[in-house]
């Protein structure tokens, strides 16, 4: 009993490390209304959907691309990365963490936040205390 709990402990640790490193990849490129939501107890497949908007196509593949190199330069992969190509809508699936990066007209379109309205709502400065550059973008 003990060993899974410091097991589901450190798995828990480690995506909330996770998200936040991918927030702080979203501001770095300029990613517009960055938002967490906790769907641990809605979701039994992942613990964090992060929703982030960019301006056009090519932003939204920066973006994603800021996502992946951090992802990288912190050991992790992504199991999958879906939409890349088109800019639209890129699904990066870490496992315990979903990152959506949304053109902006089509998050409106697709409202994914209402969807996981039961989803806990995190607010970004509080509950990932990020550095000063990163809190200055927020």
């Amino acid at each position: 009993m003990k060993q899974n709990l410091a097991k589901l402990i450190e798995q828990t640790n480690q995506s909330f490390e996770i998200t936040k490193d991918i927030i702080n990849a979203c501001m770095d490129a300029k990613g517009k209304d960055i938002s967490v939501l906790d769907v641990s107890k809605v979701f039994g497949m992942s613990d964090y959907f992060i929703v982030v908007s960019g301006r056009s196509d090519r932003q939204v593949q920066g973006i994603s691309n800021r996502i992946l190199e951090a992802l990288q330069k912190n050991g992790h992969n992504p199991v999958s990365v879906e939409g890349f190509e088109d800019g639209q809508w890129v699904l990066i699936d870490c496992g315990d963490i979903v990152a959506h990066v949304f053109y902006e007209p089509m998050r409106s379109h697709y409202d994914i936040e209402s969807l996981w309205f039961k989803a806990q709502r995190l607010d970004v400065k509080k509950h990932f205390k990020l550095g000063p550059k990163a809190l200055e973008a927020a």
